[in-house]
């Protein structure tokens, strides 16, 4: 194995190698082709895909757009290069001169000197349509090919900004980056609604399991990270998480991403809450300063367009019966249309591992959800219970002593105060772009009965 200065000697003697090439000229993302001040005929190549075509007597007009911008960038081209080829939809590689637009809706335009068709689409075969502004429902049929409108492009393009956002919070505060499991035998939540793996091809004795015991596809990395929290103190994870819940409804999925953390030597719920509530800030101010345009697009055509639902006032529940989602949105509603936090839930209602107030008769957890307008809860977490012998009553009234045996082994070796929360990921890209189908934010959705690709 090469030590460290090894390593680093060769990659260097890697990059110093020079390898003869033919000599062309740059190649530019449309995003950056849009942004070069005082174009002067720079000789540059885009590749991309048109997105609308304008042939008139003498000059021809495409428009190129690769997926690094919501704007296009302008092809001006001698009407010689109009060809069947060049429609909506087919690929392009255009070599040219990037000069000044002489039209006021663009800062630059592509003068086009050589255009090469690289993938041709057959417009009427294919399922977008030029110009027609296809409804997300109908897009969905299409998961291969929808990502080229420009509502499903903005999405994504404002699910990339906000997943580095995310990175982003995290690292400059401190937090370690732990890749947790997606095969578990844990059910975090307790809810039961799990996906079990077992092998496409049957293991010798079918009485045995592959992992010796039943193995789920995960719900939550928490236990997880409350593992590594007593090693590193803060830390986060970002992945895939999965529930077989048998709903097609618009706020339903079966993969979707969990943004989760963990924080050692935490005390109280405002101090987790201060992190939920700058991770909240610091992604969408991200967001907003990069993709402005893509959040503009969301919130004129999409969100302005779909159907407002309007609850009854309905009286909360009382005390020790659940929060319903039409509870949640009446309490932001109530509160302003801004964000909530909803503090100290019953015990009866949360899962073993929350943190038992000391508060009778109420008997409460340090729980606490932040509430969000469109959405209801888009962050949930609480207070760890870090104390051995509460714990140990808890698991034990569950009959779960036996399978979190090694989650009281925690407590046991150098325990502290710690809580941490998750986000969900399209629950947030819901809230801020104003989509009303969680099916829409996501590049493939799965849920019941339907799994394509």
């Amino acid at each position: 194995m090469l030590g460290a200065r090894r390593l680093l000697g060769a990659l260097r003697l890697c990059s110093s190698v020079s390898c003869p090439r033919p000599r062309a000229t740059a190649k530019l993302r449309v995003r950056d082709a849009l942004g070069v001040q005082d174009a002067s005929g720079e000789c540059v190549t885009v590749q991309g895909w048109i997105r609308s075509v304008r042939s008139q007597k003498e000059v021809l007009f495409l428009h190129v757009n690769d997926g690094s911008s919501l704007e296009s960038l302008q092809v001006v081209a001698d009407s010689s290069f109009d060809s069947r080829e060049l429609a909506f939809g087919s690929s392009v590689q255009v070599q040219g001169q990037l000069v000044k637009s002489q039209s006021k809706r663009q800062n630059v335009e592509l003068k086009a000197e050589k255009i090469e068709v690289v993938g041709t689409c057959e417009a009427k075969a294919f399922p977008i349509k030029y110009k027609e502004r296809h409804p997300l429902e109908y897009l969905r049929q299409y998961p291969h090919l929808r990502c080229r409108t420009n509502a499903l492009g903005s999405i994504l393009r404002v699910r990339s900004e906000a997943t580095a956002a995310i990175h982003s919070y995290f690292k400059d505060n401190g937090f370690m980056h732990i890749h947790t499991p997606v095969l578990t035998s844990n059910d975090c939540e307790g809810a039961g609604e799990l996906f079990q793996v077992e092998p496409s091809s049957k293991i010798k004795v079918p009485e045995e399991n592959f992992f010796d015991v039943p193995a789920f596809l995960t719900v939550s990395g928490q236990l997880h990270l409350e593992v590594m929290s007593g090693a590193f103190t803060q830390v986060f994870t970002f992945g895939p998480t999965f529930r077989a819940e048998n709903s097609q409804s618009r706020r339903h999925l079966a993969e979707f991403y969990m943004v989760e953390a963990e924080v050692s030597f935490v005390e109280s719920l405002q101090d987790l809450m201060q992190v939920m509530e700058g991770l909240f800030k610091a992604t969408t101010e991200m967001v907003l300063s990069h993709c402005p345009e893509d959040v503009e697009l969301c919130h004129q055509f999409i969100a302005s367009g779909q159907k407002t639902r309007t609850y009854a006032k309905k009286q909360l529940p009382n005390w020790g019966v659940d929060l319903q989602t039409e509870h949640e949105k009446y309490l932001v509603r109530h509160c302003g249309n801004i964000p909530v936090f909803v503090i100290n839930y019953p015990s009866e209602l949360k899962p073993f591992y929350m943190r038992e107030n000391e508060d009778d008769p109420q008997n409460t957890v340090a729980a606490v959800d932040l509430l969000v307008p469109g959405v209801g809860e888009l962050f949930g977490g609480s207070l760890r219970e870090e104390r051995y012998h509460v714990l140990e009553q808890r698991l034990a009234r569950s009959g779960l002593t036996k399978a979190y045996q090694w989650y009281l082994d925690l407590r046991k070796f150098g325990s502290v105060p710690h809580g941490g929360f998750g986000m969900g990921f399209e629950r947030y890209l819901q809230c801020i772009l104003g989509v009303d189908n969680i099916k829409d934010v996501i590049p493939f959705p799965r849920f019941t009965h339907s799994c394509l690709l």
